[in-house]
């Protein structure tokens, strides 16, 4: 343990001798015995005085994750030996869990990259809902994933979405509203006045229709559901939501339309080796073009 480190915390004293790892997970590893100090299991509150030996043994701790490699299509945006950014489809789904086992981005990206497996999520740093396209990143080492994770955090990886949300929205705005789960239907997210995670939306309009309003969306957090419950909570719904918008529209074209018009279309960060500023756009999938298409035909 350098001298430097003298007076931390052991979790931060560590974070700092293994970058690669979050401070969340030396601490699990921590709790679970795979970190020794000077031969005997230790506290990550305890403070260091510099000098003291770390048998560090967490990494064969990262198992492979159970899931099947399956040999499903990927539309890569970019790829390089630490990141790759996927422009995924509506209607696949993440990562596996109860009723899609399988299937999924999880089970396609470890066929793709099978060193995958020894990474926690498969690399995945954060979701799409099902039916929610456009672009994510995936890290493909120990290293970016906690960088990428941090760049999260942050609040510096910058998600813009396009969306068609029903009704005439009449500016920009900011909807900063907290989120937590449903008090009745536990699948549901919902905003809350306690006990809820901070969630902050920017929308801004592009275009308007006679039924609905185009927006794109800035997420400054990334809770579940989080563009779709902002928008339904100031009574502007997403067009084809199942779950947050159930009224008709009037317009069959819209209430036609088979899953909520969302798309991740920018998505721009910091590149976990190399520091240099990215960014990628991905265009409008069939589907969500063609109804903007037919709408401005009117």
């Amino acid at each position: 343990m350098p001298a430097e480190c003298a007076g931390w915390r052991l979790d931060a004293a560590l974070a700092r001798l293994f970058p690669q790892h979050s401070r969340s997970r030396l601490q699990a590893w921590l709790k679970a015995g795979l970190i020794r100090v000077d031969g005997a299991a230790a506290a990550a509150k305890c403070k260091v005085h510099g000098g003291e030996v770390v048998e560090f043994a967490a990494a064969p701790a990262l198992a492979a994750t159970g899931d099947a490699a399956e040999e499903i299509a990927l539309e890569i945006v970019h790829e390089d030996d630490e990141i790759m950014v996927i422009d995924k489809p509506a209607g696949l789904v993440v990562h596996p869990g109860n009723g899609q086992p399988s299937g999924t981005l999880l089970n396609a990206l470890l066929h793709h990259v099978p060193s995958l497996a020894g990474i926690p999520r498969a690399g995945i740093v954060h979701r799409l809902d099902k039916d929610t396209s456009g672009l994510l990143v995936v890290a493909k080492t120990l290293t970016a994933q906690t960088d990428l994770v941090r760049q999260l955090q942050a609040r510096s990886v910058k998600r813009h979405y396009l969306a068609l949300a029903l009704g005439r929205v009449e500016g920009d705005g900011v909807v900063d509203a907290p989120l937590g789960r449903h008090a009745v239907q536990r699948t549901k997210m919902a905003v809350v006045k306690s006990g809820g995670k901070e969630a902050r939306t920017h929308y801004a309009v592009q275009e308007r229709f006679g039924k609905c309003t185009l927006l794109e969306c800035r997420l400054e957090t990334g809770r579940t559901h989080q563009i779709r419950v902002h928008l339904t909570s100031i009574g502007h719904p997403l067009v084809g939501d199942p779950t947050y918008g159930r009224a008709k529209s009037g317009d069959p074209r819209l209430d036609a339309f088979p899953r909520q018009a969302l798309h991740a279309w920018r998505l721009s960060l910091r590149h976990p080796a190399g520091g240099e500023e990215m960014g990628w756009e991905s265009p409008l999938p069939a589907d969500f073009a063609r109804l903007l298409a037919d709408l401005r035909g009117d």
